[in-house]
């Protein structure tokens, strides 16, 4: 398929149109700013005088604000405790005008909160505050009957996990979930991790990273080597059935196969500050392509970028749609 800035941009319109459900950990992503020009006299640590305090939507949450900055509409479903960060939250949601429909606060579970201190627009520190004992019981039941009562009554177009590994998503709700999700012929996407990658059976886009490969099936392999790569993803997808594989390789671009076709897209040369959240971005992005029915290629492509310009910015922050499709025109079109 030949792409013109007109289809891009009849593309970017219709991302408008779509609902997406996203299920897994989210957490409270704080940020202290700051300059550093010495070293303390009680160790041998920098000082951040910290001029700036900001909170913002993280994990899962994060992956929400990237379907929401392209325009679809993001409906999350995840649990948090009746604490203080978990307070921060819902005040975010607010704030960012999202709804919490899909979401269950729960006495005596710990939200998730990720503080990093940045000095002189660099991570000098993070401190994580978390729980990751897997749900369970009563909890786990009324979380999987919260996710089908969601994909019934919101009208979701698609269902995206988003795992963080910190105990929201078990292997009994996957399968719950994939099975439900296929008999009414809505379309799921998955960013894993270790713990449950062998749990993502039947699912249509699968997107690990390089390491959440190699470590998800126990190999070691040379990336350099397509052929070794393509071996890999091919273990990968008689374990699990997944319809397409989305491997992001950092520096190396994306590979991206399914049954028909497979395409390796390179990375374009970026000033890269911070790779936080990029992951994020990138199945934000192949999830409504996914949604729009793209071709296989322009999945990778689009995603490829998406995940590239993030990186641009200090700390984890959405893609900005403009700025995608004004790279997309400038990248992609064939004359």
């Amino acid at each position: 398929m030949k792409i013109t800035a007109s289809y891009l941009d009849s593309l970017f319109e219709s991302f408008k149109n779509f609902k997406v459900l996203i299920i897994g950990d989210v957490m409270v992503d704080s940020y202290y700013w700051g300059k550093v020009d010495r070293i303390s006299p009680e160790a041998p640590v920098p000082i951040v005088a910290v001029d700036r305090k900001e909170s913002r939507m993280g994990g899962a949450a994060n992956v929400a604000l990237n379907i929401q900055a392209l325009g679809a509409t993001p409906i999350l479903c995840s649990i948090i405790g009746e604490d203080e960060a978990g307070e921060i939250f819902i005040n975010l949601l607010s704030k960012n005008k999202q709804s919490k429909v899909g979401m269950l606060q729960l006495p005596g579970r710990k939200t998730t909160q990720k503080t990093r201190v940045i000095g002189n627009n660099h991570q000098m520190l993070r401190v994580d505050s978390e729980e990751t004992k897997s749900i369970s019981g009563s909890v786990e039941e009324n979380y999987i009957n919260l996710i089908k009562t969601c994909i019934d009554k919101q009208g979701v177009d698609l269902v995206l996990f988003e795992d963080y590994d910190k105990g929201l998503i078990t292997e009994k709700l996957i399968q719950s979930t994939v099975d439900y999700c296929n008999e009414k012929k809505i379309p799921t996407t998955v960013d894993p991790k270790k713990r449950n990658f062998s749990f993502y059976k039947n699912v249509s886009l699968f997107k690990p990273n390089l390491k959440e490969l190699k470590e998800g099936l126990k190999i070691d392999f040379d990336v350099n080597q397509l052929d070794e790569l393509e071996a890999a993803i091919e273990k990968q997808e008689q374990l699990l059935n997944n319809k397409i594989t989305l491997i992001t390789l950092s520096e190396l671009g994306v590979f991206i196969k399914s049954e028909k076709e497979k395409h390796h897209i390179k990375a374009h040369l970026r000033k890269i500050l911070d790779v936080s959240g990029a992951g994020d971005t990138v199945i934000a992005v192949s999830s409504l392509c996914l949604a729009a029915k793209c071709d296989l290629k322009l999945i990778a492509a689009l995603s490829n970028l998406a995940g590239g310009l993030v990186c641009e910015n200090v700390g984890v922050v959405p893609i900005n749609k403009e700025n995608l499709l004004e790279e997309s025109k400038r990248l992609l079109i064939q004359n």
